[in-house]
């Protein structure tokens, strides 16, 4: 027999320790535990992206995992079909959880680069990137078909993901309704160019605050600089928490 949902007010408040995915864009390893430990228990999440993974390899995998944190693996894999499968065999005996791929690499790559991930020990969930938030659509002419725009895109991308295995998909807070309308968990959506109000947008283009991007269905945000720039990590995570908890309770008495 299945078992009702639970009512909205007797769910969980989301969380910032567990759904904030800190981006270690560091240039070393050295800098990247500097960060981590400065965190402590704040954060259960992070990222490990080209730089680092660049810079460190494994060890910085391992290094975040003795440490009891849970890792994002943000790769970006994007090749001929037979590359990325091998790419990700080769990560075998790496303690991560969320891979990502380029998901406009095409229905054969995704479906390799699932089946391989499926073969792992330790199978993580993958990821397909969309359309990065670095984007705003005015580059779309040079990059697709001018006549679709940039949500569309966006959809269509993830359509293919979920089609050819992946687990979910990376995309910016601004497409979240429209995903979730058509993609429901556990799909999974993880959204990079989150921000605070008072954080620089920095290079995002497509950004909302942590609050918005958890309430229209993110199950993880990725954050890098507004938190490893501050003297003072640990307040900026309370912060984010403090404006969840806020969004969420008012959230509730409206109802």
């Amino acid at each position: 027999m299945t078992r009702p949902a639970a009512p909205p007010s007797a769910r969980p408040l989301p969380s910032v320790r567990d759904q904030v995915i800190v981006a270690l864009d560091v240039p070393d390893l050295e800098t990247a535990i500097r960060h981590v430990d400065r965190m402590g228990d704040s954060v259960l999440w992070y990222k490990v992206g080209l730089q680092l993974f660049s810079a460190a390899g494994r060890q910085a995998v391992l290094a975040l995992a003795e440490r009891g944190k849970r890792i994002f693996l943000d790769l970006k894999l994007h090749d001929i079909p037979t590359t990325v499968e091998r790419a990700i065999l080769a990560l075998e005996g790496i303690p991560f959880s969320l891979l990502t791929v380029h998901a406009s690499g095409g229905p054969k790559m995704l479906s390799a680069a699932a089946a391989a991930a499926r073969s792992l020990k330790i199978p993580p969930r993958l990821l397909g990137v969309t359309m990065l938030t670095s984007l705003d659509g005015t580059e779309i002419p040079a990059l697709w078909n001018e006549r679709t725009g940039l949500e569309e895109k966006v959809l269509g991308l993830a359509r293919l993901a979920a089609q050819s295995g992946i687990e979910g998909v990376i995309a910016s807070p601004l497409e979240l309704a429209a995903l979730r309308r058509e993609l429901k968990a556990p799909f999974l959506i993880v959204t990079p160019g989150v921000r605070g109000p008072q954080d620089a947008r920095h290079d995002q283009k497509r950004t909302l605050s942590l609050p918005e991007a958890l309430a229209g269905g993110a199950d993880y945000v990725v954050v890098g600089r507004p938190i490893l720039e501050s003297s003072d990590p640990k307040a900026v995570l309370a912060s984010y928490e403090a404006a969840v908890s806020r969004h969420f309770s008012t959230e509730r008495n409206d109802r």
